[in-house]
């Protein structure tokens, strides 16, 4: 079969050069992230960044073109929107972290992270016994301020401004946004660590950072690379875990706050494990297409493939609806807005309504990106000189996994940032390479499967003048593919076709600002209060009726729904008041 997916190459190798044309794309468009239609539910004001959610290419290549794994997706928009019964099907990784080293001894080390503790311990302890015995104790510290922080992120930021506004009872009741922060400040209980089962048993949600609170603030603040050095001592490890600190982000591990990023990205759970993370079978797509289904459901209309032209807004400044480039006129009471702050406040809402300060901090956000997504259609699977195929062909546990290259230390990170900061791609970038199609053959033809790349370190904008024309976009994928060949000799022969999207791709296509995965940088300065700007960061913006409900909104970027379901909540409750 092999040899089946390989005589397919010279009839779609051009096709798949082209992939980003979009005559070749078959997609899955939600909407353009304005909510013009009826607000029915809560969740149904959830809408997906503009996007291609999955893109066919070749005879029988699915991918999910940008987003490609599952976690963050709130619990509570699951249960509420009863995506299982809309045809969502997560299927979820064990074990789920591989870290090949490149090393000058046969065979060479790797590190297979999943959630069996004992066994954790054991791949851990290659490395460093004294790290086998304090991975559990870490776990539990993370996970204790995972609980904490996770009241925070289902509800809007606290308006201090009405706090002492209002009568008595007014007063009163805007207290009660003050719950979650002080949920996060109470009495936190010791952490318990069940060592004997397959994982760690984090604090309750709801117990607070208490008297941990000064080791917290010091995550919070600290570069990610003092956290992880207080804890272990072997190098694997801590690169490994630091990918996830630096993860979409223009940062490295030796950044300052650095320590947010990655507890963002261990904050979310599938099926009731805390931190998993998994595919949506059949792509991305299919959780689009989940959330389309039931907010229909509920009576909602999806407007898809229609372009919106600006926000209508009534003699009194209020927004009315959205107008169409087509000339269509969609009127409503309320505007959410998935789409970023940039195009938002900046290009779809005259600059004289909106005030002067206010639109000088949306133009002052980071939106650095050091993100190039590759996809990747191959004839076999990878295999790993530090862990080899087996002879049948079929993908065994490591193939599962988020796989991380150029992750032998942390200081290959930082050197991998440092070249991007001054305008060029990284010799030697992270890679997360990805291949769902081991878990979901039905991506790919039988023997056959697609691989997902998340790079970086990539600038948006290119040394000495340079733009990402062709040559510099398939020079930088031509050097991803020689450092996978390392891990993996064999790969770059693998390989029928790519797509390859840096920085100004994910801008063009998918109207991420500078490239950004999250719409702006998830550094502390852009967060909580100051997401997307001051005294704006509670859904509200200065139009009244129209909201800003994206990954530009709290609590940040990733497929979370979170800032979708808050901000329709804030909306439903002054649709209530109109």
């Amino acid at each position: 079969m092999a040899r089946h997916c390989g005589a397919m190459a010279t009839r779609i190798q051009a096709r798949l050069n082209t992939v980003c044309s979009s005559r070749w794309l078959q997609d899955w468009h939600l909407s353009l992230g304005l909510s013009g239609a009826r607000l029915t539910h809560a969740g149904a004001a959830e809408r997906l960044q503009r996007e291609y959610d999955a893109v066919v290419i070749g005879a029988g290549f699915k991918f999910s073109r940008a987003s490609y794994l599952l976690s963050l997706l709130r619990p509570q928009i699951y249960a509420e929107l009863e995506l299982q019964r809309h045809g969502l099907r997560v299927l979820p990784r064990d074990p789920y972290s591989f870290t090949p080293l490149l090393e000058d001894r046969s065979p060479p080390r790797s590190l297979l992270l999943g959630h069996n503790m004992a066994q954790n311990q054991q791949q851990i302890a290659q490395f460093s016994q004294k790290d086998a015995q304090a991975y559990p104790e870490y776990e539990a510290f993370m996970g204790g301020m995972v609980s904490a922080l996770d009241p925070l992120l289902d509800s809007p930021p606290v308006d201090t401004a009405a706090l002492g506004k209002g009568s008595l009872l007014q007063q009163l009741r805007n207290l009660r946004a003050l719950w979650p922060l002080l949920q996060a400040a109470g009495h936190q209980q010791p952490a318990q660590v069940q060592q004997c089962s397959s994982h760690t048993t984090s604090p309750p949600p709801g117990l607070a950072l208490g008297q941990q609170l000064p080791r917290y603030y010091e995550v919070l603040t600290a570069p990610i690379s003092k956290i992880l050095d207080q804890w272990f001592e072997s190098e694997p490890l801590k690169a490994t875990l630091a990918t996830d600190a630096v993860i979409g982000a223009m940062t490295s591990p030796h950044t300052p706050g650095s320590g947010y990023v990655l507890l963002h990205h261990v904050m979310g759970e599938l099926e009731g494990r805390r931190g998993a993370w998994g595919y949506v079978a059949g792509g991305m797509g299919a959780l689009s297409q989940a959330i389309a289904h039931a907010a229909t459901a509920r009576g909602a209309h999806i407007f898809a493939e229609k372009a919106v032209c600006h926000v209508l807004l009534g003699r009194d400044g209020r927004a009315q609806g959205v107008a169409l480039q087509d000339g269509t006129e969609v009127r409503s009471k309320l505007v959410l807005s998935n789409a970023s702050p940039q195009i938002t406040f900046l290009e779809l809402i005259p600059q004289k309504q909106l005030p002067k300060d206010f639109v000088q901090r949306i133009r002052q956000v980071d939106t650095r990106s050091p993100v190039t997504k590759i996809n990747v259609a191959v004839d076999r699977l990878p295999s790993f000189l530090a862990a080899p195929n087996a002879r049948d062909g079929q993908p065994l546990p490591h193939h599962q996994c988020s796989i991380h290259l150029n992750c032998e230390n942390t200081h290959l990170l930082h050197q991998a940032f440092t070249e991007a900061t001054h305008g060029h791609p990284s010799n030697r970038p992270m890679i997360e390479l990805c291949i769902p199609s081991a878990l979901d053959p039905g991506l790919a033809p039988q023997g056959c499967h697609v691989v997902s790349l998340f790079t970086q370190y990539t600038p948006s904008v290119l040394a000495d003048g340079q733009s990402w024309d062709e040559q510099a976009r398939n020079a930088y994928a031509d050097r991803v593919f020689d450092c996978i060949e390392d891990y993996a000799p064999g790969f770059k022969a693998s390989v029928i076709g790519r797509d390859i999207l840096t920085p100004p791709d994910l801008e063009r296509i998918f109207g991420l600002p500078g490239g950004n995965i999250f719409h702006g940088g998830m550094s502390l300065d852009q967060l909580y209060f100051a997401r997307p700007a001051p005294s704006y960061s509670g859904y509200r913006s200065p139009i009244p009726g129209l909201y800003l409900c994206g990954s530009g909104a709290h609590p940040g970027g990733g497929v979370m729904g979170a800032a979708g379901r808050n901000a329709a909540q804030v909306a439903l409750k002054d649709f209530r008041s109109l």
